[in-house]
């Protein structure tokens, strides 16, 4: 269901979704470039992009789709995958920053929600819980190895270099094949997957803290 639904049919769950939605994608790309910026590129930190400024972030059609059918995305953030050091390592660390940074944003909320006096909390337990469940279906769809998504550019490192090139192709029609896929609930058990690994990953996280 788009947000604009939403807006009309609970306005309360609307003004807690949209900036905890807009912040976990601006967060999920300021990753990227800050990861870059440990591998030497300060492409992002150039362009002023390792900020919290939603101004910098917003996509004019990313923002549409959020308001019509309830996702969308944030402007990358540039990274100039060239000036990386140690370049299949950086390029794998980069590739999964957004992705980790949206499993420590969901690990953080869950274990939030474990205490009484949040989870008793009318307005924290809500936000939290909206929190680690879009940052999980963020994880989840960046995994997805098709481009431009995350997971494709981890699996083109490790990936024969014609079979590499053959991909990279697909990016220009990356997101009408993701659409496509969606809709027909070929992407379904590939979600299933990748969301249970995440889980799993945030159980080991939650037990280092105890």
């Amino acid at each position: 269901m788009g947000l604009i639904q939403l807006l009309f049919t609970n306005p309360i769950a609307f003004f807690i979704l949209v900036p905890v939605l807009l912040y976990s994608v601006i967060i999920h790309e300021i990753a990227h470039g800050w990861v870059a910026s440990l591998f030497g590129d300060n492409t992002a930190k150039y362009y002023g992009r390792l900020s919290l400024n939603p101004m910098l972030h917003i996509d004019p059609m990313g923002a549409l789709a959020v308001l019509l059918v309830g996702f969308g995305w944030a402007k990358p953030v540039p990274v100039d995958y060239g000036n990386l050091s140690n370049s299949r390592r950086a390029i794998i660390a980069v590739s999964l920053a957004g992705v980790g940074a949206n499993i420590l944003i969901a690990t953080l909320a869950i274990f939030l929600l474990q205490f009484q006096a949040v989870y008793a909390n009318p307005f924290f337990y809500p936000v939290l819980l909206i929190a680690a469940e879009i940052n999980i279906i963020l994880g989840s769809f960046n995994l997805i190895p098709i481009p431009p998504l995350d997971g494709s550019r981890v699996l083109m490192e490790f990936l024969p270099y014609d079979a590499k090139h053959q991909l990279a192709r697909l990016e220009p029609y990356g997101f009408f094949i993701i659409i496509g896929l969606l809709f027909l609930g070929v992407l379904d058990p590939v979600i299933t997957f990748i969301r249970t690994i995440i889980l799993g990953s945030i159980g080991v996280l939650l037990g280092f803290m105890g």
